[in-house]
């Protein structure tokens, strides 16, 4: 029953354990018809009583009946399920629609139909369809939403059939079910200039050629409306063929966000602990960087890459950017602690190549782990680095001894390897940091005597 698709209850397919379906399904009223009618009966026969005995088996018949009936009825019905929107952010909610279509060639009798949703989503839905004409639909709708990120199955549906005078109720289920992806909330982020986007995309990005010297080039043979100025006479003097100077290739800027979530780096859970926060903040730069033309990577402590990229790690092209988030967006939304202690496998895919921009949202560092995440900034164009001290996100600062002290250490050793490192108060704004991060490596550069050049991001 997943959006589009159609199918039949799995009990109209199954014909085990008939009897003892229908028995089962009997409702109070029909168990106490039944034990009635043969509480009469016996009665008749001790007694002698024929017109008793014959009461005592309409009783016991009634409700036996009525059974036989509800479970020989074939009622041939075909339901479907869409989700709006398959992915929703934390918080928001989503709209599922239901259509119960009546394939058959008789009507339908009273149904109840029963969808199942996890319990975070809210209650179980119910709905009550009346007599469905042959070849009739039904349509109806009800609302999810949680606030907890992850991946939350709807279904199986379920439909609950009687009889008309309540002896007997059975339930069939469909097979199929959706998925509903609750992904972190995104908060939009305003344009700043970054180090390392002079590598970037628009006028200021670098163009590269397949060799060094202009004879060197390597040619391709001439192409239907290319412009005859990039034909190369030499090399088609030696071919035989029109050849053509192969095209200059644009470089995209790089982007590499890198998610600390090492279980014993954050303390506390559920949607206000830091580790949220920091999961939150991570999907909104990366949406923020592909909207900017970056190409992104998605990195955490444990050194793996999100699923499904190529073979450099980064996000496709322009047009693919929806593609790419949506891929990321989900990662995030079922991404968890890992058992890791240290950063060391993250550093040894960074030191790799040249990373460009480093975006990367740390958990409690110790002096040894910020010595590593310190060593990250060498091999990138810019880093810029947000500091979760979970201490503080669970408990006042002052209840921790040394806690500042501590905190104070850990951003003075990263920005002495050259990072523009922020601190992150308990539920602090990611805009104003991200502004914040921007007015300090503005300092940092004009404390430097240089100017950083670069299109914005």
């Amino acid at each position: 029953m997943s959006s589009g698709s159609t199918g039949q209850p799995d009990a109209e397919r199954d014909e085990k354990g008939g009897v003892r379906t229908a028995l089962a399904g009997l409702t109070t009223r029909g168990r106490s018809f039944l034990a009635a009618g043969i509480a009469a009966a016996i009665c008749a026969y001790v007694l002698g009583q024929s017109d008793l005995l014959r009461v005592g088996l309409l009783l016991a018949a009634l409700p036996l009946v009525c059974a036989l009936f509800l479970y020989r009825t074939r009622y041939r019905v075909a339901g479907s399920r869409r989700l709006s929107p398959a992915r929703v952010p934390a918080g928001s909610e989503a709209r599922v629609h239901l259509r119960m279509d009546n394939v058959s060639r008789l009507p339908t009798g009273l149904l109840m139909l029963q969808d199942r949703v996890p319990y975070v989503l809210g209650p179980r839905p119910r709905f009550v369809l009346d007599r469905v004409e042959p070849g009739g639909r039904r349509e109806v709708s009800y609302r999810v939403r949680s606030d907890l990120r992850g991946r939350y199955p709807l279904g199986p549906l379920q439909l609950r059939l009687t009889d008309p005078f309540g002896m007997c109720e059975l339930t069939r289920s469909f097979s199929t079910y959706d998925t509903l992806t609750v992904i972190p909330r995104v908060e939009a982020l305003p344009p700043v200039r970054l180090t390392g986007e002079s590598k970037g995309y628009g006028e200021g990005r670098q163009r590269s050629l397949a060799l060094a010297g202009e004879d060197d080039v390597i040619p391709r043979g001439y192409r239907y409306g290319d412009d005859l100025r990039r034909v190369h006479w030499r090399l088609t003097a030696r071919y035989g063929e029109l050849m053509v100077r192969r095209e200059e290739q644009p470089q995209r800027s790089r982007c590499t966000v890198l998610l600390d979530t090492r279980g014993l780096a954050f303390e506390g859970a559920g949607p206000d602990s830091a580790f949220e926060w920091a999961v939150g903040a991570t999907a909104s730069v990366l949406v923020h960087m592909l909207e900017r033309g970056f190409s992104v990577r998605l990195l955490t402590d444990t050194g793996n890459s999100v699923p499904g990229e190529g073979a450099d790690g980064f996000a496709g092209a322009s047009q693919e950017t929806a593609d790419a988030a949506g891929l990321m967006m989900d990662t995030l939304a079922v991404i968890d602690h890992s058992d890791g202690t240290g950063l060391s496998r993250a550093y040894d895919v960074l030191r790799g190549g040249n990373e460009g921009l480093l975006v990367a949202f740390f958990g409690d560092l110790d002096e040894e782990q910020a010595a590593v995440a310190a060593k990250m900034r060498q091999r990138s164009g810019g880093a810029v680095a947000f500091l979760l001290d979970s201490d503080s996100w669970v408990r006042e600062p002052t209840d921790v001894p040394g806690a500042l002290d501590r905190s104070e250490d850990r951003l003075r050793m990263l920005r002495e390897a050259g990072w523009t490192a922020v601190q992150v108060p308990r539920a602090a704004s990611l805009t104003e940091l991200w502004r914040q991060a921007d007015r300090e490596r503005t300092g940092l550069t004009a404390a430097g005597g240089t100017i950083g050049e670069g299109t914005g991001s």
